[in-house]
């Protein structure tokens, strides 16, 4: 897809999963300061927001299917209006993960070959893992607590839980016809 396909599919409004994306970004990196965490008996603290993060990661391969590798883009354009939104150490934990998980993600999703169930499952699967522990560890630094075994565990396990369930749906519109695989 060349730039100027782009521009007219985005334009006209043809890209939701795209503008979800775009706009789930700096909404999640803003909760994460926004949102009370919750004390733990071990003196950590646990942020609600790790049950939510999983979705952006699944929502980004929806979008890569809308526009294709320009969804390079969008994340850029999702990770400026993070720093214009949140916690500056959020933002730049953000940004990293991002860097880090959605790019293992973009390259899975793009090269393995498979029905769009398992390209979802698979690349989410690998990329969460990642984004999690990159992401608590710089934000630590403005938000004291909030990296550990508690916070890490959920926000993976929220990830891997919601890929099973977006799984389950693609897979049973494959198996009916009426999803491509690509």
């Amino acid at each position: 897809m060349g730039f100027g396909a782009f521009v007219r599919k985005a334009v006209t409004g043809r890209t939701p999963w795209t503008y979800l994306y775009l706009a789930l970004i700096p909404f999640i990196n803003w909760c994460f300061a926004a949102v009370p965490q919750i004390p733990l008996p071990d003196n950590g603290s646990w942020t609600p927001m790790a049950i939510v993060t999983g979705f952006v990661l699944i929502v980004r391969d929806f979008a890569q299917r809308e526009i294709k590798h320009w969804v390079i883009a969008a994340l850029v354009v999702g990770l400026a209006l993070s720093f214009l939104t949140s916690d500056p150490a959020v933002a730049l934990g953000s940004t990293c993960a991002f860097a880090v998980s959605e790019l293992i993600d973009w390259a899975i999703f793009t090269f393995v070959k498979r029905p769009l169930s398992q390209r979802v499952a698979i690349s989410t699967a690998i990329s969460s893992p990642i984004d999690s522990a990159v992401f608590y560890m710089i934000a630590s630094i403005s938000i004291p607590g909030i990296f550990n075994i508690w916070s890490l565990t959920t926000s993976v396990l929220s990830k891997l839980v919601g890929v099973l369930v977006v799984y389950l749906v693609l897979r049973r519109h494959e198996a009916k016809g009426n999803l491509p695989s690509a």
